[in-house]
């Protein structure tokens, strides 16, 4: 309890505080985390997500994608974590939102300024036009096509090989530079180049507050407090003393 009230009151008295979110976050959601005991990477082979892959092998790709990880990931519903964050938005206290997540699971729970760096699983992207389709509005046991063009559609989340959004990527070095209290929760701290963003953090001053189960690559490196918990009950605790 503790470590939750040193960073409720370093939270309290921030004046720009931003979450980064990674994977475990929405593991109370009943999502699978990529890498771990029971990752997505036990289950599948990485290059089923490389964009090269998915192109030149894209029924299977598909099939892959539909074999319990789209309806898993779109049926989710925001834990008391996602919650407790929208909340202190709402209350002024966290200014954004940084997610390594593409479940979209921030917005649902009601957090406004959130920045998707690996993009939106809820949503399909047309490869000629760009045009972005709800994902629930089509069969996906067949590739699907766009309704304007008829090219093809593909998840609108970043694969192996892709860049990641231009606009929310520098999005978030910006909230990363400006902030004076960054709490992040559920990452690996692995996975570049958003893994950068804490230590841009850091760099320029900011206190680290991290919530996580087991250490991460930042644990040792930049954290000043770091809670040892599952993300749910931690954020629970922190949300009610503020």
């Amino acid at each position: 309890m503790e470590l939750t009230k040193s960073a409720a009151r370093a939270l309290k008295e921030s004046k720009y505080a931003v979450a980064f979110t990674g994977a475990g976050i929405s593991v109370e959601s009943a999502i699978a985390p990529f890498r771990g005991e029971n990752g997505i990477w036990n289950k599948y082979e990485e290059k089923l997500f490389e964009i090269n892959y998915f192109y030149s092998h894209t029924k299977e790709a598909w099939e892959m994608l539909c074999d319990g990880f789209y309806e898993a990931t779109i049926k989710a519903i925001p834990n008391a974590a996602h919650n407790a964050l929208a909340k202190l938005e709402q209350k002024g206290i966290i200014k954004s939102v940084i997610t390594q997540n593409i479940d979209n699971l921030h917005t649902k729970a009601g957090s406004k300024n959130v920045y998707e760096l690996h993009g939106n699983a809820t949503k399909l992207t047309c490869i000629r036009d760009g045009n972005k389709y709800l994902v629930r509005d089509f069969d996906l046991k067949i590739v699907p096509s766009c309704k304007k063009c008829g090219a093809m559609l593909k998840p609108n989340f970043v694969f192996f090989g892709e860049m990641l959004p231009e606009k929310d990527m520098r999005m978030s070095i910006d909230a990363s530079r400006n902030c004076d209290v960054m709490l992040v929760i559920g990452s690996t701290g692995v996975v570049y180049p958003a893994a950068s963003l804490p230590f841009e953090a850091k760099r320029n001053g900011a206190t680290i507050i991290e919530i996580n189960p087991k250490s991460s690559a930042f644990t040792n490196e930049i954290v000043d407090i770091f809670i040892p918990m599952e993300s749910a009950k931690a954020m629970m605790q922190i949300s009610e003393l503020l």
